[in-house]
């Protein structure tokens, strides 16, 4: 069935600030939303009503929710720390999470550990061990540092960990051991032809990237240099626990400028990630699919690298400095792009057939499946239902809607 305008539903949340993310719970009973003024409000998706608005939740605006499972939930923000919630029990937190230096961006989970990893602005990421919380905290410890970190991301069976950051590399560390914590030299580089050195990435850096900020990150650099634009790639040998290959991905159009990697997704099943890419200038941004390449070369005479770019299509390039969250559906075939007012769905192809059955010889445009504008000012984030046929977007002034097709 298609999705009408008159299909969507507009939740109550005008006076919240700019809605910055969305998560459903696992069962997809609950609909939470990060606010940009300090706040976390919660929805019946179903029925479309109000549960529950934690008006404090934080003391700065709130970036990332993570359901750790049907009940417990993490919030981070920019005022540096992580909330843990449980929804049986809001009216105060199970406890916060110190650790971080400067605004938390993004959470993660292991199911299988129990381990929850936070990233920031403080190019931190931070393993916390929820088996020993108490309400006071829970351990921790730093992981991994590189500069200009912007999202992080665990595969779905968390064998690998991506990183992206604000001057156009995006960092994957194989074969993931959350247990081993990484000082800087620490962890085995997948040498590469034409790739820039370590030390580049996670001491001094040698581009000038751009300075990224809350909601928005600023452009005040020159275009990177010629050696940040390499692109790294074939790996030598096996791969050690926590490998450490870097890359810049190919991105249309930007070959000479450099990019921002502001929105960092993974396929459900692992088979791709999902990058959102402006260009430095500001003046191009791009929604890119990336196939995970395991095993030989496809082409043996062309350098090693273990990201393949499949399938790409220019955004609207509105709301310059925000980042959008860009997301799959729950089986992989579709896309759900923030673009203006409203969001795309894409797919693979005109069917909306696995990612796996279409894969192009050379990079393909993404396929325009659906339009769907209720919105009054720039989205930012959107989010399918895990369980549902729903699909949720929140956008800059704080709206969120609801689309839900009518058979």
């Amino acid at each position: 069935g298609a999705i009408q305008p008159a299909d969507s539903v507009s939740l109550s949340t005008r006076t919240h600030g700019a809605v910055f993310n969305l998560e459903y719970s696992p069962d997809g009973s609950v609909l939470t939303v990060a606010c940009e003024q300090t706040e976390v409000l919660l929805f019946d998706p179903i029925s479309s009503k109000h549960i529950k608005t934690l008006s404090e939740a934080h003391e700065d605006c709130v970036n990332n929710i993570r359901f750790l499972d049907n009940r417990l939930f993490a919030t981070c923000s920019d005022d540096t720390t992580i909330a843990l919630w449980d929804l049986r029990k809001l009216n105060t937190k199970v406890c916060t999470l110190h650790g971080h230096t400067s605004w938390v961006k993004n959470i993660e989970y292991d199911t299988n550990t129990r381990l929850l990893v936070t990233s920031g602005f403080d190019g931190n990421v931070i393993i916390w061990d929820t088996n020993r919380c108490t309400e006071d905290g829970c351990p921790h410890k730093k992981f991994f540092h590189t500069r200009f970190l912007m999202r992080m991301r665990l595969t779905p069976d968390c064998s690998k960990m991506l990183i992206s950051t604000s001057s156009g590399y995006l960092l994957i560390l194989h074969d993931l051991d959350l247990n081993k914590s990484l000082e800087v030299g620490s962890y085995p580089i997948l040498r590469a032809r034409r790739t820039t050195s370590s030390s580049d990435i996670t001491s001094s850096g040698s581009s000038g990237p751009r300075a990224v900020g809350s909601p928005c990150h600023q452009n005040n650099s020159g275009p990177p240099s010629e050696k940040a634009l390499s692109r790294p790639s074939q790996r030598e040998g096996g791969s050690p626990r926590n490998s450490l290959e870097v890359l810049t991905p190919e991105v249309p159009g930007e070959r000479d400028r450099g990019n921002c990697i502001t929105s960092l997704q993974l396929h459900p099943k692992g088979w791709a990630t999902l990058l959102r890419c402006s260009s430095n200038t500001d003046d191009q941004e791009w929604t890119c699919v990336y196939e995970f390449q395991e095993g030989a070369p496809v082409r043996p005479v062309s350098p090693r690298c273990s990201l393949r770019l499949t399938h790409c299509i220019e955004e609207a390039n509105v709301g310059r400095g925000y980042i959008k969250e860009l997301c799959f559906s729950p089986d992989g075939r579709m896309i759900s792009s923030p673009h203006g007012f409203g969001i795309r769905l894409l797919g693979f192809d005109a069917h909306c057939s696995e990612l796996v059955d279409c894969l192009p010889r050379e990079a393909s445009p993404l396929r325009e499946i659906r339009s769907l504008y209720s919105h009054n000012d720039v989205v930012l984030t959107t989010k399918f239902s895990p369980t549902h046929c729903q699909i949720a977007s929140g956008c800059l002034s704080g709206r969120v809607s609801l689309y839900q097709p009518k058979f």
